[in-house]
């Protein structure tokens, strides 16, 4: 593990150290909307890398809360991804969806604590009344409903008897929070869709910020290691997985995102490229998916070496991307064959080489790591070199080829 990883260690070596928890369980929770890149791989790479440092267990998990966009397709790629990383998950792949049950028993339960209401604002009434970063919300008008209202409207809104938009389930926080996250958040919605996992069992679905804790919670996951952009969500991680009754809820942690310089790296901005036909589908070499660059020919240990590298801060910053290239140039350079190439060739002929002899010499495949072996370059009178290895008219202290050279 990489020393910049210290803060994460020393929080997991607190916790283990205070009997917060017995064991460490990690896990990576992609939305299956999309291929994974470079970034995923990070998080991938350090979730797995530190169950395996204090002798836990990583779990795969699709965060499957959406049947918008996911498919199928984003699933299985996805978990190829992984395996090919070498984050090794077992027989441990789950879904939020297998959690649909308990979600819904863990949103009864919040209403019947009175943390929880049916509001029928619209998405733009919901907006209006929210605030702004400098200005709190207001309470909804239907935030009052009695208890029992709320238990018979949301157990409606689940047999399927409200239109999409016409309600949705609140948690009830506090409306003048500086958190604009925990202004009474929006925990379940209507959506008559058919879902990948799921089928048609469920008419309503739980919001990301709302399952995503109680996934965690059920899996036994102790520590949830995600990027900053979930900083703010913390308070919101927290209040679900207390009130919702866990044990031992689990904490979160964050750490700040990959960006390469100059590359496509957000998850959207690649679906639009796909979407546009700009690239030729989520594994082309220009990009920076996990498949792309498996395409390219980079390895997983190389991958690996530049999450190594790149190391685990608070702080947002971006990579070189020919720190990229040199990680898989440092994992090759041992491991693989070097041959030579003439891309733009002139011919050159020895005058006085025989001619119609050839001579084998021996090369090394790999001056590095002669295991490798050798073989037989044949050399005779023609030959070909590289355009620019040689000059008509030499400049000053050119050292390649050119009329009237002297060999000494």
């Amino acid at each position: 593990m990489s020393e910049s990883r210290n803060f994460i260690e020393e929080a997991i070596d607190k916790d283990l150290a205070e009997g917060r928890y017995d064991s460490v369980m990690t896990r990576f929770p992609p939305e299956p909307n999309g291929y994974l890149h470079i970034g995923h791989a990070k998080s991938i790479l350090l979730n797995a890398g530190l169950a395996k440092q204090y002798g836990g267990k990583f779990n795969l998990r699709f965060d499957d809360t959406n049947p918008t966009k996911e498919k199928t397709e984003f699933v299985d790629a996805i978990k190829a991804d992984v395996e090919w990383l070498g984050a090794e998950f077992e027989d441990r792949l789950y879904f939020a969806s297998d959690y649909f049950d308990v979600m819904y028993e863990k949103a009864e339960l919040l209403i019947n604590k009175g943390l929880a209401y049916v509001c029928d604002l619209s998405a733009d009434e919901i907006r209006e009344y929210r605030g702004t970063l400098t200005e709190p919300g207001k309470n909804s008008p239907y935030r009052d409903r009695s208890i029992e209202e709320n238990m018979t409207l949301f157990r409606k809104m689940r047999d399927g008897e409200f239109e999409d938009g016409s309600k949705v389930l609140r948690a009830k926080i506090d409306m003048s929070s500086p958190n604009i996250n925990m202004r009474d958040p929006i925990i379940y919605r209507i959506a008559h869709l058919v879902h990948h996992n799921a089928g048609d069992k469920w008419c309503i679905y739980p919001m990301y910020d709302f399952a995503h804790p109680i996934e965690d919670a059920v899996e036994g996951i102790t520590h949830s290691i995600c990027t900053l952009e979930f900083e703010d969500h913390r308070p919101l991680y927290d209040w679900v997985v207390n009130h919702c009754d866990f044990e031992k809820p689990p904490r979160q942690i964050e750490f700040a995102k990959l960006y390469l310089t100059n590359i496509v790296t957000g998850k959207r901005y690649i679906k639009r490229l796909v979407d546009q036909n700009i690239v030729d589908g989520w594994d082309d070499p220009r990009l920076v998916t996990i498949a792309a660059l498996r395409r390219r020919g980079f390895t997983p240990e190389s991958i690996q070496l530049f999450v190594e590298t790149v190391g685990v801060s608070k702080a947002n910053s971006s990579v070189e991307y020919p720190q990229l290239e040199y990680c898989i140039r440092e994992d090759l350079k041992m491991k693989r064959s070097r041959m030579m190439a003439v891309l733009d060739p002139v011919k050159l002929v020895i005058d006085n080489y025989p001619e119609g002899e050839i001579e084998y010499l021996d090369a090394d495949d790999n001056l590095e790591n002669p295991e490798l072996g050798s073989r037989k370059l044949p050399f005779g009178r023609e030959l070909y070199i590289e355009r620019d290895d040689s000059m008509e008219t030499p400049i000053p202290k050119y050292k390649r080829l050119y009329p009237g050279m002297k060999f000494v």
